[in-house]
């Protein structure tokens, strides 16, 4: 029953199907996985902390900006985009949330490693977005997020949480398959759009027009600017129905949900030694990755 104690009782990792996980995420397994995904849908996939809000929130621009303007100040985006495998309570599970939108194309977010994606996305041939971000500015993210958010497992500090990472021993598992698991089911698939956190900060606008290619829309350029400025980090920080300020389970005393959405900001807080250990670790796992990260812009 503790389960449905919305609370900030901090959940314990278990290690589900190879994934370390938390039962928020699992215990509607079955539903989940039996998700009916339309052709049309958009599954917008991450690695926690990786960029996911400020693209759910360009793509909510896109297709819903001038058509609904009135969801932008009347529905916090994390209702317009339901978070897929989280279930707060028995009668509010964000498989119910995507089952229930009315609007086409459902915009849909995920932090699943590949192989637990739903099926259906797949056989709907579903397009699918994902944004993957440089690992150390990626835990440093998280590190805060795990400390604010109390219903995540308890971050401990600093140091122990960069071991655990590079152990891959937090929720949703280990960075490292999580961003090569995505990039090689790219190389088969080509509903997949990849992209990476700091192309967005270095060049939105850019980032914004691969998007519609990828998506086939077109904006004007008047639009494009106007999404381009609304997404800019600042002004989502200051917007509440983007910025998780209605959430009651994250404590902005401890630190914001948008803390600092800067690249680089790892320099804050690796040691020189942790530079190193990271440096050296990276280097063995990531040695047979095409993948290259940007960690400053």
């Amino acid at each position: 029953a503790c389960f449905w104690n919305v609370g900030g009782s901090r959940k314990v990792l278990f290690d589900f199907h190879g994934v370390p996980m938390i039962q928020r995420f699992t215990t509607n397994w079955e539903k989940i996985q039996n998700f009916q995904a339309r052709p049309d849908d958009i599954l917008i996939a991450t690695y926690p902390k990786a960029g996911t809000t400020w693209v759910s929130y360009i793509l909510d621009l896109l297709y819903f900006g001038q058509t609904s303007p009135e969801r932008q100040t009347s529905i916090p985006l994390s209702e317009r985009v339901p978070f897929l495998e989280l279930t707060v309570s028995p009668t509010n599970s964000g498989v119910d949330k995507a089952e229930n939108i009315t609007t086409s194309p459902r915009l849909i977010k995920t932090h699943f490693p590949v192989q637990f994606v739903p099926k259906s996305f797949w056989e709907q041939n579903c397009k699918i977005i994902y944004v993957a971000r440089n690992a150390k500015d990626n835990m440093v993210s998280f590190f805060h997020f795990d400390r604010m958010a109390l219903t995540q497992p308890d971050p401990g500090d600093w140091s122990s949480y960069f071991k655990r990472f590079l152990e891959g021993k937090l929720l949703y598992g280990s960075w490292y398959d999580h961003v090569n698991g995505w990039w090689k089911k790219k190389q088969t698939d080509n509903k997949i759009h990849y992209m990476f956190y700091e192309d967005m900060i270095e060049d939105t606008g850019h980032e914004i027009d691969k998007l519609c290619g990828f998506l086939g829309l077109s904006l004007s350029v008047e639009e494009k600017k106007r999404i381009s400025g609304g997404v800019q980090f600042d002004n989502m920080k200051r917007n509440n129905m983007v910025n998780y300020s209605t959430s009651q389970v994250m404590d902005f005393k401890i630190s914001p949900f948008m803390r600092k959405g800067k690249v680089g900001d790892w320099k804050n807080h690796f040691t020189v030694a942790q530079n190193e250990e990271f440096d050296e670790d990276y280097k063995q796992t990531m040695k047979n990755s095409p993948l290259k990260f940007h960690w400053e812009v």
